[in-house]
């Protein structure tokens, strides 16, 4: 066909190859659910596309001698139900690509009947360059197959490719590329929400064994990597078994979200449990049965992923051979890797597993361990039993592996990896790929352990000093360190059993302690820590730090400044464990006022004198004077504030509202001022006007329609009637330019305090996926202080935008004053705190009644 009868025609070829794909992915679909053959369907589609495009090309009167190639996944005869479809067109060297109008037509075309499309046009020599600059590239064209059209020009790019391939390069390149993406996925397969195909354990893994293998014509299949003497036998029924359930999981999760998605998000879990048929057990959900078959599974294909490797490399490499370095008796060096004298070491004797963790952490030269060393440790893993356990010489080695200076986490990960860590503590064993439905940790709670115990020792390195300074600081002068580690091993270790995890952990922590000679105070810190781990969290983010009663009782219970210093680091290193959006800079700042005021009190100061009511004035004055205020200026702004409002108030945050209203303590009109948070990421935004009813509630509206998440309120009313308040707000999404809002906030603001037009209804939003999945039932405490004088109202709620002002409104309503509020939020739960007042409290009938509105604005809508 020419290509003016293909223009003519594109309408109706359009449509019946769109009807063509449709019907034959159906039928594919039907196929797979009555037979549940992965490959058949995986084969079927790159078939059912591979007619489709050839039509195309034809149909489309494409130049002679150009070619089409299928490339990466389908290149491989891959295709799941949602993958990409990356083709090649191949073209003479010297061809004017943007001078051929039917190129352009027919990748339109491709998109038109529904195909996602990832394309390229470059002759041989352009894809030789490409390949040279990018690695994705060159593996994608690793696995190029021909399609139609000019077949001697395809030859000819499969020849000069193969002659400019290196397979020692490439792997070299791949295993980079490997460890980069290890590092995206914090070198673990047990997040809650893994990507199927990218994260460790993941498909990927297994692809990067056959690219390699292909690359050195070693074989294409497991199959025929067990005819090149790779892998063994048994190894590759592993391997295909592994293989076969995550392909199996990658089309289930294509077919149930009908689009290309990889990641095995809480929304789309029970669903793939069911197409699994899965049923829940009387212990755990049906999604969590899936999970840790996933989990399993991911483990078997990293254990894999990396012996398979080491014996590529060792196929691969031309490097001459070199002998053993021998280390001792049981273990020598080769090629940089820790390698067993005797394959029968471990089962002879056993303590050589501990050893070799030991010796890996000792000796910086060693990269890694050999396949034979990591099989047979596997084989042997059952040999760390009761008895081994007991052996005095077995415990002073497994302590000593915490005391090392470099390599625990490294070789903590390891053991977790090989399962020795659960085989010698077995309470851990039992925590692995446990699940933790709490809507703010992102990893099981073994893994999770595992990111504590890293950011502990990352204090401890210089090269990481610059990330957390103050942390870095107090760990330096902290005699035994390595107390921590321990402490963070049995923190919650715990979980799952019901009750307290903090208290049912402190026997474990006990024991261990009591089996490994760890006594007198060693041990109460220990006990201490495990214990108390989610103390200083609760109190830096609900309590009150400017009350003194709060810092004698956290003062009381810490009892040493050693004790302090250890929770502090404990705190920091588990909030930051749980996943990357729980931490930000005002947990930081409020985790480290509570350090250094409760620091004073255990020095001596009263509690009134830590908080630093007349250094945070003199500070203040200090800081004005800086900025050219003649001194006194500040008197009579001063003297309408109250003690609470100094003790609530650093010198910074003093001096900046001091600055703004000095020359107007008693202001008419509103003032209105925003800045950049001194003390990390948000703004800071301080309102002084004459109070006025429903005010907090209308301040929060204000913020929740400009997307922002209030992270911290203090309100405060002078002696003269003028409400201060300010707050720090975040922006969730990271859309909001901050420096950019504060002109509007300034203005619109004002505008807003001026007419006080009336509140309107919370503005809609989206509820985060995991609130969405995970049924979280609300609640609502409200209690009397100790003095008689307020209420204390604690909120324990799934977060979502604007739910403070839903809180607000409601009592704004019943007449409730509000005096400071604590907002803690964890992932998508938030915990607040407030302190109040009002006519209603005192009540029980409007108490009542104040309680079951507050939980229906809380009900998730």
């Amino acid at each position: 066909m020419d290509a003016a009868a293909a223009l003519a025609d594109l309408p109706s070829l359009v449509g019946r190859c769109k009807a063509t794909l449709a019907a034959g992915q159906a039928e594919l679909k039907a196929a797979y659910e009555a037979k549940a053959d992965a490959g058949a369907l995986l084969r079927g589609r790159t078939r059912l596309v591979d007619g489709v495009l050839c039509d195309l090309w034809r149909e489309a009167g494409m130049p002679a001698e150009t070619s089409l190639v299928a490339v990466g996944g389908y290149g491989r005869g891959e295709l799941y139900p949602a993958s990409d479809v990356d083709i090649l067109i191949l073209v003479p060297v010297g061809m004017d690509v943007r001078g051929e109008p039917r190129i352009e037509q027919l990748v339109g075309m491709l998109w038109d009947i529904g195909l996602d499309i990832g394309h390229s046009v470059r002759d041989i020599s352009g894809c030789t360059e490409e390949a040279e600059r990018d690695i994705t590239v060159k593996t994608t064209l690793l696995e190029a197959r021909f399609l139609c059209g000019h077949r001697g020009l395809f030859d000819r790019f499969e020849q000069r490719f193969q002659r400019f391939l290196d397979a020692g390069e490439f792997f070299k390149a791949k295993q980079l590329e490997l460890r980069e993406r290890y590092a995206r996925y914090n070198e673990t397969p047990f997040s809650l929400e893994p990507n199927c195909k990218e994260s460790p354990g993941g498909l990927r893994d297994l692809q990067i064994i056959l690219w390699v293998a292909r690359a050195a014509h070693l074989g294409t299949t497991w199959r025929e990597l067990a005819g090149s003497a790779v892998i063994s036998a048994n190894g590759a029924r592993q391997l295909t078994r592994a293989e076969e359930f995550l392909r199996h999981l990658r089309i289930r999760l294509h077919h149930l979200v009908k689009r290309r998605e990889e990641r095995l998000l809480f929304e789309h879990q029970e669903s793939l449990a069911g197409a699994f048929g899965i049923q829940a057990t009387q212990a755990k959900r049906a999604s969590e049965v899936l999970m840790q078959r996933y989990y399993r599974n991911a483990k078997l294909v990293t254990q894999l992923n990396t012996l398979v490797l080491q014996n590529l490399a060792a196929r691969i490499s031309h490097a001459p051979a070199v002998p053993p370095i021998v280390i001792d008796g049981r273990f020598q060096m080769v090629r940089e890797l820790l390698d067993i004298r005797a394959e029968d070491v471990f089962e002879k004797e056993p303590r050589a597993i501990l050893e070799a963790f030991l010796i890996m952490q000792q000796r910086s030269e060693l990269k890694g361990m050999t396949g034979n060393t990591l099989k047979a440790m596997w084989r042997a893993r059952g040999r760390i039993d009761a008895a081994f356990r007991r052996d005095p010489a077995n415990r002073a080695l497994f302590l000593s592996l915490f005391q090392q200076k470099r390599g625990l986490v490294h070789e903590l990960r390891r053991m977790n990896q090989y399962d020795i860590l659960g085989h010698y503590i077995p309470a851990f064993g039992k925590i692995v790929g446990q699940m933790q439905h709490d809507l703010f940790h992102v990893y099981t709670v073994d893994q999770h352990i595992l990111q504590v115990v890293r950011n502990l020792r990352r204090y401890t390195m210089p090269e990481f000093a610059h990330e957390y300074p103050f942390c870095s600081r107090l760990i330096t002068g902290f005699d035994r360190h390595w107390l921590l580690y321990i402490a963070a091993l049995f923190h919650d270790i715990a979980k799952g059993r019901g009750g307290d995890h903090s208290k049912r952990g402190v026997a474990d922590a006990r024991r261990f302690c009591r089996d490994h000679g760890i006594s007198g105070d060693d041990a109460d810190l220990v006990a201490f820590l495990v214990e108390h781990h989610l103390t200083m969290s609760n109190v830096a983010q609900k309590q009150d730090l400017a009350d003194p009663d709060v810092m004698s009782a956290f003062a009381a219970v810490v009892k040493t400044e050693r004790r302090l210093t250890a929770l502090y680091l404990l705190t920091v290193s588990d909030i930051r464990g749980t996943s990357p959006k729980v931490w930000n800079a005002w947990k930081g700042k409020l985790l480290e006022d509570l350090y250094r005021a409760t620091l004073r009190v255990l020095r001596g100061d009263q509690p009134a004198a830590a908080i630093g009511l007349q250094e945070r004035q003199d500070e203040a004055r200090r800081l004005l004077r800086m900025r050219g205020l003649r001194p006194d200026v500040e008197n009579p702004l001063w003297q309408q504030l109250d003690t609470v409002y100094f003790m609530r108030h650093d010198a910074d945050e003093i001096a900046w509202h001091t600055r703004n209203l000095y020359y107007r303590p008693d202001a008419a009109e509103p003032v209105v001022k925003a800045r950049l948070n001194p003390f990390g990421e948000g703004l800071q935004v301080m309102i002084y006007v004459p109070d006025q009813q429903l005010l907090f509630a209308r301040l929060c509206g204000f913020f929740a329609r400009l997307g922002y998440s209030i992270v911290d309120a203090k309100i405060h009313t002078t002696q003269h009637g003028e409400a201060l308040d300010s707050f720090v707000l975040l922006d969730p999404g990271g859309h909001l330019p901050y420096r950019d809002m504060i002109g509007l906030i300034e203005h619109d603001l004002v505008e807003q305090l001026k007419t006080q037009p009336p509140l309107t209804a919370p503005p809609p939003s989206r509820l985060p996926r995991q609130v969405r999945h995970f049924p979280f039932t609300p609640e609502v405490g409200i209690r009397a202080d100790e003095r008689g004088q307020h209420y204390v109202m604690s909120v324990t709620a799934a977060d979502r935008p604007g739910l403070l002002y839903a809180i607000a409104r409601v009592l704004g309503e019943h007449g409730v004053i509000l005096h400071t509020a604590k907002i803690a939020t964890l992932g998508d739960r938030v915990e607040d705190t407030f302190l109040v007042s009002g006519q209603e409290l005192a009540q029980t009938a409007t108490l009542v009644r104040l309680e079951q509105e507050l939980l229906q604005v809380l009900q998730l809508p």
